[in-house]
Parts: structure tokens; C-alpha cells; sequence
């Protein structure tokens, strides 16, 4: 097992949020984790990352993370690709691109599996704007840019919150692409997606939630069979 969550509740100050999520990510996996705006997905990568307060368990490889650091998370191989985007808008994109490469202690000992040519090669317009600064992004580019960001540390597991969110057609199908690559090279991939054709077509298995809670665990066949559970939770 290489990412699960037992009874996970989450808070922020008193307002309880979570209510006891259970789910699990296998080694090599896309999991989607689908739900309306509102229905705890985006809290749940932030507690698996730290960044909110919960009580339950998260583990990772065996390991425990609840009331770990976001940062030592992430050493340990758990990526974040958060909705805000969250660049740094005064450096550049090739400066962001260097700031996610991990050093030292936190370097695993096998050849990392992304390199700037890689990030460049799936994204060509983050090359054309290398020496741009990231605060002079688009929307869409600045979305590219932290994706590419989070590869650059290596992790094994990426969390990865509205990655379509606001992007033009072309670009969303970019980053479809992008996510299957990942599986390809053997990273887990959680992701949090609300336009259900994208969520289906690259995952293995998917999560609904309805506040706060998981309320349909399957294959994306048995969600499209489940008009029920779609109509109830998912569809406007």
C-alpha cells in the first residue's frame, strides 16, 4: 500500500470539514476523487499534505503523517500541485522549475525520472517563456508551470487539485496527457477533478464525496453505470 487514509476527519478552526474519509492509492494508480464544489476533495489532499488540522490516520508506506510538516511531506515523496497554482511571480519560469529540484538529504539514490527537457517537451510554451517571469503568465501557463514545478522534486505520489480548472479545450487535453505519462513512469497520482470526462478517462479507480464524507468507491465503468449516485452527487 503506498498512500491510505482511515476515518480521516479535518478541520478548519471549529468548523469540522471532514467526517471520517477512508480511501487508498496503490503504487502506479490514477485515482480521481470527484465531488461538487463544497464536498471536502480540495481538504483532503491539503490533510494529507499538512496543511490542515485532522485526527484519523494517513499513512504513507506504513508511515504516519498526521502532524508531520507539509515540507517533510514532501521529502518524503509526496508531491502537491495545489488549485491556486502558487507560483513564484518575481522569478522565472526556468527559476521556479529549479526551486522544485530536490538537494541533499532529500535526494533519492536512483537517477531522478524528470529532467527540464522532459518538462519542456510536454509543455513546449514553458520553454518559449523560459526567461519570462511567472507573475507574467497566463492562467493556463502558470497551471503548466506548477505542474512541471511539483515533478521536478521527484516524488512518487502527486496530489494534484483542479488541474483543468479554467483552461481552454486544447490545454486541458495537455494536461490529460501529462497525467498519463506519469502513470506511465510509474508514479501514483490522487486527483481532484470535477469535469468527470477527463476524471474517467485517466483513472483506475475513482472516489465520490458528499460532505465530507466518501460516498461511491469504484471503476470509472461502475460510476458511468451508476447514474444514481451521479445524479445525487456529481451532476448540477
Amino acid at each position: 500500500m503506498m498512500l491510505r487514509l482511515d476515518e480521516l476527519h479535518a478541520y478548519y478552526g471549529k468548523s469540522h470539514v471532514l467526517h471520517g474519509v477512508s480511501l487508498q492509492v496503490q503504487p502506479g494508480e490514477i485515482v480521481s476523487l470527484l465531488g461538487r464544489n463544497g464536498s471536502g476533495r480540495s481538504t483532503t489532499a491539503k490533510a494529507v499534505m499538512g496543511l490542515v488540522d485532522g485526527r484519523g490516520s494517513v499513512t504513507w508506506r506504513g508511515e504516519e503523517l498526521l502532524g508531520r510538516a507539509p515540507f517533510d511531506i514532501a521529502r518524503r515523496g509526496v508531491g502537491y500541485v495545489p488549485e491556486s497554482r502558487d507560483v513564484f511571480p518575481g522569478l522565472t519560469v526556468l527559476q521556479n522549475l529549479q526551486l522544485g529540484q530536490k538537494g541533499g538529504a532529500g535526494q533519492p539514490a536512483r537517477p531522478p525520472r524528470w529532467r527540464l527537457d522532459d518538462m519542456y517537451r510536454m509543455f513546449p510554451r514553458l520553454k518559449e517563456r523560459e526567461h519570462t517571469e511567472a507573475g507574467l503568465l497566463s492562467g493556463g501557463e502558470q497551471q503548466m508551470l506548477t505542474l512541471c514545478r511539483t515533478l521536478m522534486g521527484d516524488p512518487d505520489l502527486v496530489l494534484v487539485d483542479e488541474p483543468t480548472e479554467g483552461l481552454a479545450p486544447k490545454l486541458v487535453e495537455q494536461v490529460a496527457g501529462f497525467l498519463r505519462e506519469l502513470q506511465q513512469r510509474g508514479m501514483a497520482v490522487l486527483l481532484v477533478e470535477q469535469k468527470l470526462t477527463i476524471a474517467l478517462d485517466v483513472a483506475q479507480r475513482c472516489y465520490v464525496m458528499g460532505h465530507g464524507r466518501i460516498v461511491f468507491e469504484g471503476t470509472p465503468a461502475d460510476l458511468r453505470a451508476d447514474a444514481e449516485v451521479r445524479r445525487e452527487w456529481l451532476e448540477v
